[in-house]
């Protein structure tokens, strides 16, 4: 649910305009609102899960999720639609790191790559089906109030998840119970959560902004951001000798989850922003209904599920590799794709994308998953939460980030070529690639020291 409702919204918006009066600024806020809050509070979620127990931290933002989702279906004018969708994000934060911290509590070594690879199927499926499923939802509700049940359809799901939440996941980190200074454990740095909420703010609000802040003055409010985080570095760094801090530092000092970080950063930086595009494309460029736009890229859903369930059994036998094949695997179907651009075709592109689109969702699958699983492979279940958290951050920034980057040279080179929408998305796709490709660098730059450190280790061991 909570990742659908990064995407399943876009389709709703022209609905939305018409229902509510909403000017440019209200629909934006709609949009960016959700993934800022969102981001805003995974860290600190993921800390308080650690903490006090991921059942509660589940439950109660499943519980408010379920809440805000009907408050939104609900709304009678464009700030209160806008205030739900601020509270939504914040409940989708809070639930996001206590699945990953779970999978790390419950399971160990090679036995989480299988509930990882269910819950990249899961991402796959619901960012990318999003469209598909705004589209249904608004063509069986009708265009005046089809956009409430975008929203609607969370709360029986919702109550569902609580009641199995419930009475299923464990109550309480078992090392908590167990740890004679779990009390001490309890303590959640305020100040942390403050410098670290500042900055994430600061960082994305220009970029989720993007379109109604013109001035270029407002891109300070960046190296801005980037000043805090790193004032929030130094303060975790002095309150880790004291006791537990928001987010331990050192994780960092693991190759895996340092680089595994900077993979999903930039892998989402430029694999959400092609969702962007095409949905763009296919409703404003070519004239398609939301439906036909959403069936268009579910072929990349399909192989991204697929891929995801196998990725998550292998990825301990293949390692980095995996994650280094994968991204080469969406590269290569991105191209494809924007090879059948190349004619400026006006009929049939569903069909013409559909197979280099589920090329690309199976290398998205042998992605997400299995990087996830090696990034958070040597963190300490203690920490997982906020671990998981910080991941998803960057995720969150990446995606901001890579959305920002390819939607203006999309918007430029319309201007420039004076419409041509396939020529302009050819060239905001190319982008999207460069930022996959970085990421492609660092699974091969990790894959080549983890190869040097096993050879040194052999060499030593004669």
């Amino acid at each position: 649910m909570t990742l659908l409702d990064v995407s399943i919204v876009n389709v709703a918006v022209p609905s939305i305009d018409r229902a509510l009066g909403a000017t440019p600024s209200d629909l934006q806020w709609v949009l960016s609102g959700y993934a800022l809050t969102f981001g805003l509070v995974l860290v600190p979620a993921g800390r308080f899960g650690d903490a006090r127990g991921r059942r509660t931290a589940f439950v109660v933002g499943i519980a408010l999720f379920t809440l805000t989702s009907a408050l939104a279906g609900l709304s009678r004018s464009p700030g209160w639609l806008v205030a739900a969708r601020l509270l939504q994000g914040v409940a989708a934060g809070i639930v996001n790191p206590q699945v990953t911290g779970l999978i790390q509590q419950l399971f160990r070594g090679p036995e989480r790559g299988r509930p990882f690879g269910l819950l990249g199927a899961t991402i796959g499926v619901s960012t990318a089906v999003g469209p598909l499923l705004g589209g249904l939802l608004i063509q069986a509700g009708g265009e005046q109030d089809g956009w409430r049940w975008v929203f609607f359809v969370n709360v029986p799901v919702g109550i569902v998840a609580i009641v199995l939440g419930w009475r299923l996941l464990p109550t309480q980190p078992a090392e908590a119970a167990e740890t004679a200074g779990a009390a001490q454990g309890r303590r959640l740095d305020p100040v942390g959560v403050l410098l670290l909420g500042v900055g994430v703010v600061l960082v994305l609000l220009p970029l989720v902004q993007r379109e109604q802040w013109h001035s270029p003055w407002a891109w300070l409010l960046v190296p801005a951001g980037l000043a805090v985080l790193a004032a929030f570095g130094l303060w975790e760094r002095r309150y880790a000798r004291h006791g537990p801090p928001l987010f331990d530092l050192r994780l960092f000092g693991f190759r895996s989850y340092a680089l595994g970080s900077l993979i999903a950063l930039l892998y989402f930086g430029g694999f959400t922003a092609i969702f962007f595009v095409l949905t763009l494309y296919l409703q404003n460029g070519l004239g398609y209904r939301p439906l036909v736009a959403g069936l268009a890229i579910t072929p990349f859903a399909l192989g991204s599920a697929a891929a995801s369930a196998i990725g998550g059994r292998i990825v301990d036998r293949y390692g980095r590799p995996l994650v280094a094949t994968g991204l080469l695997v969406v590269l290569l179907g991105l191209g494809a794709v924007v090879f059948v651009l190349r004619d400026d075709p006006r009929t049939s592109v569903p069909l013409l994308t559909a197979v280099p689109l589920l090329v690309a969702g199976l290398g998205s699958g042998l992605v997400i998953t299995p990087n996830q699983t090696l990034t958070l492979a040597q963190v300490p279940v203690p920490q997982a939460g906020s671990a998981a958290g910080m991941l998803q951050t960057g995720q969150r920034i990446g995606s901001a980030a890579g959305i920002a980057a390819v939607g203006s040279v999309l918007f430029s080179a319309l201007s420039d070529s004076d419409g041509n929408w396939a020529a302009a998305v050819r060239h905001a796709l190319l982008l999207a690639m460069g930022i996959i490709s970085l990421g492609l660098v660092a699974a091969l730059f990790d894959h080549r020291h983890a190869r040097a450190g096993r050879k040194a280790g052999r060499h030593a061991r004669r």
